[in-house]
């Protein structure tokens, strides 16, 4: 289509129009004219706001657990980032909200999951919050494609090699490569974590680093020296019935 012709396109027929094209098209369509781009840039528009109630389940949108990506767009962006279906332990399957796993209650096992897309570039940000018991053992953090989903008995899966790196709520121990590489976060008596606060993990692959934050503050950088591969959001849990959502934020929000 023309430029000059698809700026003169009433607001109302482009709206039925790109609620029916794909992420893809609708990327393109962004760069027909700067009129288009700006409607495409609302993240509150009608265009997203039905492609969400198209791909997202009735339960995520009403329920709170979306309530740290306000506008529709950022909601889509988080269910293509969710945990993966295809990519965690057996022992796990992710609930119809989409953005939840539930780990069935299997004895003298330990199960992981991955979320849908990894990170080799740029500074990403994602909530964890953990709904159910944490177990002996309850890791949140990041793994390479290589790092395994699934293991016998009960042991902190995520950190367990060199493919992965995690923080063990239970403890407050870091850990990678199968060693414990210290406390975190670095506080005197630092508090436990409490089923059902929001972990927002930072991965920044332009300084090589992994960091979290619990009630929006900064607990300091965690992990350095973060090697260049594709990393995921990962997690591994023990606990029989436990849940864990995840929701994808975006770029990080400095200060």
């Amino acid at each position: 289509m023309d430029a000059a012709v698809a700026s003169t396109v009433p607001d109302n027929v482009l709206e039925v129009i790109f609620s029916y094209l794909s992420l893809h098209d609708l990327r393109n369509c962004s760069l027909v004219c700067k009129r288009w781009y700006s409607f495409l840039n609302d993240e509150n528009n009608d265009v997203w706001r039905l492609h969400c109630i198209r791909k997202l389940a009735e339960e995520a949108l009403k329920s709170d657990l979306l309530s740290s990506v306000p506008t529709y767009k950022a909601k889509l962006r988080a269910f293509y980032h969710a945990w993966n279906p295809n990519d965690c332990s057996r022992n796990i399957y992710i609930k119809p909200n989409g953005f939840t796993l539930h780990r069935n209650p299997v004895a003298q096992s330990t199960d992981a999951s991955r979320g849908k897309i990894g990170f080799r570039h740029g500074r990403h940000a994602w909530e964890v919050i953990w709904e159910g018991p944490l177990g002996t053992v309850a890791v949140i953090g990041i793994a390479t494609k290589d790092a395994p989903l699934q293991c016998h008995g009960y042991v902190a899966l995520l950190g367990s090699d060199d493919q992965s790196w995690g923080w063990n709520l239970v403890d407050n121990h870091l850990l990678h490569n199968g060693d414990a590489q210290g406390n975190y976060p670095l506080l005197n008596n630092a508090p436990k974590y409490q089923v059902g606060e929001r972990i927002r993990v930072i991965l920044d692959c332009d300084d090589n680093t992994l960091s979290f934050e619990k009630n929006y503050e900064f607990l300091g950088v965690a992990f350095r020296g973060l090697p260049d591969k594709k990393l995921y959001p990962t997690v591994s849990a023990v606990y029989g019935n436990t849940e864990v959502s995840m929701v994808y934020l975006g770029p990080p929000l400095d200060g």
